[in-house]
Formats: C-alpha cells, structure tokens, sequence
C-alpha cells in the first residue's frame, strides 16, 4: 500500500481500513475508526468533523500498536475496553466474554415478561402508550410495592444483571460467578454505573452460594442466565478472535456443550419461588437437550423454546411449578 504525504485522520483510516480488509478483517473502516477516535481520545463524530488534521506521533503510535494487536486477532472490546449493551457502556477485559447482541434479548424478554405481570420497566416505568387511544396512560401500579429478587448466574462483565436493574426500578439483582476476575470487572461496572446498592456479587459455582433451603418469600422470582454452552469439539472450530483471548471458562459447557445448564435446571427449582421464571440463553445445538431435561422434571412448567432475532433456536424459558 502507498504511503500518503500527511498522516491525516482520513488516511490513517483509509490506510487501515485497505490493511484490515486484507486480514479478512469484518466491518474494515468501522474498526478502523473506533481505534483511532480511541487512541487519539476523540469521539468518531469528531473524526469526520476533522478529517483532514494529523494527529502526534505520539497518538499516531497508539494507534498502530492497537491496529498491531487487531491484526492478530485481538477483539476491538478488549482493546478499546469499552463495549455497548442494551445502550450501556460497559468496561472489559479479557477476563469476561465481551457482551453480545443476542444476550439483550435475554434480558428484552425478561423485561416484557415482568412488565406483563404489572411491574414498571423502562427508563421511567411509568407510562405507556394506548393502543386503542393513541394516548400515553399511566402504567399499572406494581404487583406489590416490594422487592423483586432477581438472580444472574454467570455474571461475566455485569451486563445482564446491570440491564435487568436499571430497566425493572423493584428489581434487586444477586449476581453471581465462579471467577473472580470475571466478579472484579463486573464490581467495576456495577459502581461507576451506580447500582452498587441493587446489585450484589458473589463468587459462587452455580448456585453454591446460595441455599437450597430459603423459605418461599426469600426465593427469586426470576432466574437467568447465559451459561458456558460451546462443546468441546466446537471450542476448537470457533473463530481464533473468540477461541484465542476470550475466557474458555465462560465457552466451554461440557462434553456436549449442554452439561452445565443442565446442572443449572437441576439446581435452579430449590432457589426460585413458586412460578417463578427460568430463563437462559444457549446455543441451537445444545437448547433442545436442555429444553427435554427439563419437560422430564416435574418442577417445571411450560417449557418453551423461543428463537433469536435471527430465526435460530436460542433462548429457553420456562416457570417453577406450583
């Protein structure tokens, strides 16, 4: 590639987005850029708002030690440390999987579900609109003016639970995780984005922290998780950028990829009220063994499969018996 005259923001881009393109690099300019606006500590609007300045040496460098790093498969999150999910910016590192799209369903379909119950959602929670008005009426009060108890197994980088937290104002989130790195970047994002105090942690294999024994008012009224749920044989088939630096603790859910949630239905029951919700999210090659585990425990009702925005079999839910 032809070196431009000025290292400019746009040829810096340009020069990128031809290199990564080379790489087999998806989304080449849009990488390209959310690497420069980091290294050079500006917005992207700023960027094209500046197209034609050329940034230090020093600035300059940053950027091709993190173009350096990209081209060996780094994920842009963990170079960055920043990564949105449900319109929340979370920090991360290398020790939690980095926040996918397809986990705000996860945390969109519990949302919907409480709301269906009465509880208030949303950024406010307080209102909705009327289809047979076309007015904005005030929302139904809550089922009860107490705690909702929500449990996340898995917390990883804090994602789900902090979503569920802001997005249910009742909701009291205890979150839980086997790895303690995984717990300190999750501590993280829980304080800086303020819900210190609505969301506990707890370092915990599965559901060891917490007792098989709780009386019924102190039980969750929902459960979710999105669990290790890559088999063994797939581990060494996914792309080197996830195989390569994102935590095989939080891939790998057994032999077959299911043994682990499966372990999770089992646990759950004991840790959820009566009618309580079960939710998870798992891969269309391991949902339907998990999903028949649980039509053979009499504990739970209404199993069902739902599929992901991309028509794929992906999320299981399904209610603790009465």
């Amino acid at each position: 590639m032809s070196q431009p005259e000025k290292w400019t923001n746009r040829a810096l881009i340009a020069w990128t987005k031809s290199f990564f393109e080379k790489k087999g690099i998806e989304n080449p300019k849009l990488e390209a850029e959310v690497l420069l606006s980091h290294a050079t500590g500006t917005s992207r609007i700023e960027l094209f708002m500046n197209y034609d300045d050329e940034p230090s040496e020093e600035k300059r460098a940053a950027f091709r030690e993190l173009v350096r790093r990209r081209a060996l498969g780094e994920p842009v999150a963990y170079l960055v440390g920043v990564k949105e999910f449900y319109s929340i910016p979370f920090a991360v590192d290398s020790n939690a999987l980095i926040p996918r799209p397809e986990t705000e369903q996860l945390v969109l379909e519990t949302v919907e579900y409480f709301k269906k119950q009465g509880w208030r959602t949303g950024s406010d929670g307080v209102r909705r609109r009327s289809a047979e008005t076309e007015e904005d009426v005030a929302a139904p009060p809550a089922p009860e003016e107490r705690e909702l108890k929500i449990c996340d197994v898995g917390v990883g980088s804090g994602c789900v639970s902090v979503a569920l937290a802001k997005n249910i104002p009742a909701a009291r989130v205890v979150a839980l995780d086997i790895s303690p790195e995984a717990l300190e970047i999750a501590r993280k994002n829980v304080e800086s984005l303020g819900l210190a105090d609505r969301v506990e942690l707890r370092q915990s294999d599965l559901f060891a922290a917490i007792p098989d024994d709780l009386p019924e008012e102190d039980r969750f009224d929902a459960i979710v998780s999105n669990p290790p749920y890559v088999s063994e044989s797939e581990y060494a088939t996914l792309d080197a950028t996830v195989r390569d630096f994102e935590p095989r603790i939080a891939l790998v859910g057994g032999p077959s990829g299911a043994e682990i949630a499966v372990e999770l239905a089992r646990q759950a029951p004991d840790r959820l009220k009566s009618g309580g919700r079960f939710a998870l999210e798992l891969s269309p090659t391991t949902v339907e063994i998990v999903a028949e585990e649980l039509k053979k425990d009499a504990r739970w009702t209404g199993v069902e499969i739902r599929r992901d925005f991309a028509g794929l079999p992906r999320f299981l839910v399904a209610s603790r018996a009465q």
